[in-house]
């Protein structure tokens, strides 16, 4: 009985007590992140033990007496917010909170959830707390500084630059052959033959959601290392379900001012349509287009883009977060000036032109992620890429050239080139976490790249030597007058598994150590191949007047061109393939000795096998060779903590640089008025790295940061020149030595900060990142010579690395006000400066091949006139300075003369509106 009554007792104060409470509940999200749900964020009654945290969704529910009350919402590396409140017996009310990023401490934390790698201030976050040395930068960054493709996104990073006219960058003065390029961490095949990454700018940053720079070598990461490992990563799902349209304008100064653009018949406007040689390539009129430039009417550049996401919930505790984008750009250029190739020690140029040139390039890109959070410790992200990139290059020339015939030795020259790259990766990564010690993480991706040259074209004219003012074909060589068909197939697997432990255990519940172990590999194909079909139609037997060269179609007529005749043709077919396969152990122990010194120790045993086979004019039998050592890369990491605000970063490692497939096949790759062919005989450099770096962070968004660095780079591969008349470019391990050193300077201030009542800010911010190199490679004729059987007679006893600047500097200013909640401007400035920088190395007493200093000025408007629109101004290369090129035969030591100008052209400015447009 007495049990009875205390039961009975007990559900009636219960109900008693329940009546007395009430409810909260809400989301909470990122306020600086499109209001993406924050899971796992605190949310407490203050003055009681009252607390709760929201779920994978960012939502929360709080039980608590009725009465007035003060919530507090708290997340690491947020700003805390409190909201009164008052709860009704009974009563259920909704509170939802944005929280603010805006004024936290860069405290050393441990984050036990993710962060938006969009936002400046969670990348400074993590480069602050984070034991290696590394740069990012993410899409929040990129829209300030009107960044619309990778490549010019890593030139914002410290010691990066890119090479104009291409996608390629430089890296501490250290060119593609020294780079690594990921997508998620997983490995991505190059676009063009003489490339070993593929080029950044055909990837938009549409696609992005940060890039990440690692200067320094970690045992996880493919150690063919000696610049930067750069890891894109996809942009994913976040914050509330959308769906955005944007769409953008512009012109090219250059472009604008012309009266016809011209480019190659054949290519569509969007790029997708396939061509191939005639069943008969041998007869110039048997192909479906012209001979004969077109005429482009539609010269504005454009883009037009589509992305949306939403999160699925999937059971109780997990979620899906689909995303997907795709985009069209387009952009159209012009440039002329002059153009010389084959200058000689005495300064003479063996061909002098003045070039035109039309280009147009495309992009078209289609992009999913599907990040499936099975719960708080698995997760599974799949990613799946589309990109179809176009150039089409449409070139005059007109001048000297020493092999034209007649007196005055002149003629013209027209070449159109249409490159078409199709890309295709498919990655599957998981992460999980079994209990607070044991983790594992493990990749699958698979990528096939299809790069085509399909239907380059060129034709040459000279005076006829009737004495007419008539010209005619022009037939010393098959490269005068021809069709060209290229193509290159890359095929890779790539697979990436590790697990961590971690050991020794604190009172503090934290760990002192962790171990990882792993395996990373793939395994690339390439298949190369090209046919050069060439026309040789007899000298003076047909005549035309000089406004006559774009009516080529009618003088390679069946009525003209009869092989019967005197007129010739003849094929080239070249080819090459093989395969590079990379097996990979490695392992790596971090250990935190005391609460400010922290050193990482790894290991990378990495079995390699690169074999290449090659049909060429100098193998017409075909001959091929294998490389496949195995190599145990290691790798030192440390970093002691100075005080909360300051770190010390210490990295050392040893790393190789392959050479690439194209340098190693003797094929002969023909431009106008330069030619290239590769060396059988190259191997490997060794590389030796060191890096110093001290690291202040005064606020969550500012920084400044020296690093020193340094390289020893064992039998280093550069570009010469052949020691021939021809003035062809080859490859050579050049010397025995280069050493790299020099010093880093990144630096990011608030100049003021304002908020008003309405906590709406206006900012103004600097930033500035520098880095001054020294460079010393020493040059040896006879171990080139005793090497590769070839003479290389260097002008000079000591060089720096081809492609690399002794200094560059980038420097952005950026003011943002903030008029409504919705809506903002940001105005930002930026300037890019790179010095002189060693093209070729000079041989036979000629000089060297320099890219004269170069800067640039960018103006990026940006602004928010509603929740769901907003607009964009940009103004680039204002300044719109000229690039030049030339040999510096004043300092060479024998033979000086003045020296010569190589190239010289504009690029224009570009002018561009955009409009987004969020549903």
């Amino acid at each position: 009985m007495k049990l009875k009554l205390f039961i009975l007792a007990l559900f009636i104060t219960t109900i008693s007590f329940s009546q007395n409470k009430g409810t909260i509940s809400g989301v909470i999200t990122d306020k600086d992140s499109n209001n993406e749900t924050l899971p796992f964020a605190n949310v407490l009654i203050k003055g009681t033990n009252e607390n709760t945290t929201t779920d994978i969704d960012g939502k929360y529910t709080i039980n608590t007496a009725a009465g007035n009350h003060i919530i507090q919402f708290s997340f690491i590396g947020y700003q805390s917010v409190e909201i009164p409140v008052t709860v009704k017996e009974n009563g259920t009310i909704t509170v939802n909170i944005a929280l603010s990023s805006s004024s936290y401490k860069l405290d050393d934390v441990v984050i036990t959830t993710t962060i938006n790698k969009q936002r400046e201030t969670a990348l400074l976050m993590d480069q602050k707390n984070a034991v290696e040395i590394k740069q990012s930068i993410g899409a929040q960054e990129l829209a300030r500084k009107g960044v619309s493709d990778v490549a010019s996104a890593v030139t914002k990073i410290s010691g990066i630059t890119k090479q104009e006219g291409s996608g390629s960058v430089f890296v501490r003065g250290l060119g593609d052959r020294y780079n690594v390029t990921t997508l998620n961490g997983l490995p991505l095949p190059s676009n063009n033959p003489k490339n070993k990454n593929i080029l950044l700018d055909i990837f938009s940053t549409d696609i992005v959601e940060s890039v990440g720079i690692s200067k320094t070598f970690e045992s996880q990461n493919y150690a063919d290392f000696g610049g930067a490992n750069v890891d894109i990563v996809s942009k994913k799902m976040t914050g509330s379900p959308f769906i955005q349209i944007g769409v953008g304008a512009g012109t090219n100064t250059n472009v604008a001012k012309l009266d016809n653009f011209y480019l190659q018949d054949g290519p569509s406007y969007f790029g997708f349509n396939k061509t191939s040689a005639p069943s008969n390539p041998l007869l110039p009129y048997n192909y479906n287009n012209s001979w004969d430039r077109q005429e482009r009417k539609n010269t504005l550049n454009n883009n037009i883009s589509l992305s949306a996401g939403k999160k699925f919930n999937v059971g109780a505790n997990s979620t899906i977060s689909a995303f997907i984008t795709a985009g069209f750009d387009a952009e159209n250029k012009y440039n002329e000036g002059i153009y010389r190739t084959a200058i000689t020690a005495q300064g003479a140029a063996n061909t002098d032109l003045f070039r035109k040139t039309y280009q147009f390039n495309t992009n078209s890109t289609v992009m999913g992620t599907a990040d499936y959070k099975i719960n708080r410790d698995n997760s599974i992200l799949f990613t799946t890429l589309f990109l179809n990139s176009t150039s089409q290059d449409y070139s005059e020339y007109e001048g000297f050239n020493i092999e034209f015939s007649g007196l005055d030795q002149i003629g013209f020259i027209k070449r159109g080139t249409f490159d078409k790259t199709q890309l295709i990766v498919n990655q599957l990564l998981g992460k999980h976490k079994y209990n607070e010690r044991i983790t594992a993480n493990w990749g699958l991706g698979y990528s096939i790249l299809d790069n085509t040259i399909p239907d380059r074209m060129q034709n040459t004219f000279v005076p006829s030597n009737d004495g007419s003012t008539d010209y005619t074909f022009f037939k010393n060589s098959s490269i005068n007058n021809h069709r060209y068909y290229q193509g290159l197939t890359e095929k890779e697997w790539s697979a990436n598994i590790s697990g961590s432990y971690n050991f020794t255990k604190t009172n503090e519940d934290e760990f002192k150590g962790k171990a990882t172990i792993g395996y990373s590999g793939k395994m690339k194909t390439v298949d190369f191949n090209s046919q050069q079909y060439s026309f040789f139609p007899e000298t003076n037997k047909t005549l035309f007047p000089k406004d006559g060269f774009n009516n080529t179609d009618l003088y390679l007529n069946d009525t003209n061109f009869d092989l019967a005749n005197g007129d010739s043709s003849s094929i080239l077919s070249q080819l090459y393939n093989g395969h590079l396969n990379i097996h990979a152990v490695y392992g790596n122990a971090q250990y935190n000795f005391t609460d400010r010194l922290s050193v990482i120790l790894g290991g990378r045993f990495e079995q390699i096998e690169q074999y290449v086979y090659y049909v060429s004019l100098d193998a017409p039998d075909g001959t091929g060779n294998t490389y496949a050592p195995v190599k145990f890369l290691p790798s030192i990491i440390a970093k002691y903590k100075l005080n909360d605000k300051q770190n010390l970063k210490f990295a050392a490692s040893n790393t190789y640089t392959l050479p690439q497939f194209k340098e190693k096949v003797r094929i002969l790759f023909q431009e106008v008025g330069q030619s290239y062919e590769g060396n059988d005989k190259l191997y490997a450099s060794t590389n030796y790295n060191a890096d110093l770096s001290w690291e202040l962070y005064p606020s969550n968004d500012e920084i400044l940061s020296v690093t020193a660095f340094g390289k020893l780079i064992q039998n280093p591969i550069n570009e010469m020149y052949t020691n021939s008349s021809s003035g062809n470019i080859t490859w050579a391990n050049t010397g025995d030595n280069a050493v790299v050193a020099g010093i880093e300077l990144e630096f990011r201030k608030n100049i003021f900060e304002i908020s008003n009542e309405n906590d709406l800010k206006e900012k103004l911010t600097f930033g500035f990142n520098g880095s001054y190199m020294y460079q010393d490679m020493d040059l040896s004729n006879t171990k080139v010579l005793n090497e590769n059987g070839f003479g290389a007679n260097f002008t000079y006893k000591n060089s720096k690395l081809s492609g690399a600047a002794d200094f560059l500097a980038n420097a952005d200013v950026s003011f943002t006000k903030e008029f409504q909640n919705d809506k903002d401007i940001t105005a930002t400035v930026t300037y890019a400066y790179v010095s002189d920088k060693l093209a070729v190395i000079g041989t036979s007493e000629r000089g060297n091949l320099i890219d004269k200093s170069i800067g640039r000025l960018d103006f990026i408007l940006k602004s928010s006139l509603t929740k769901k629109i907003n607009i964009g101004l940009s103004y680039k290369n204002i300044l719109n300075p000229v690039y030049e090129r030339f040999t510096d035969q004043s300092s060479a030591p024998l033979i000086k003369t003045a020296d010569v100008l190589a190239s010289s052209y504009k690029i224009g400015s570009n002018l561009s509106l955009s409009l987004n447009y969020k549903f």
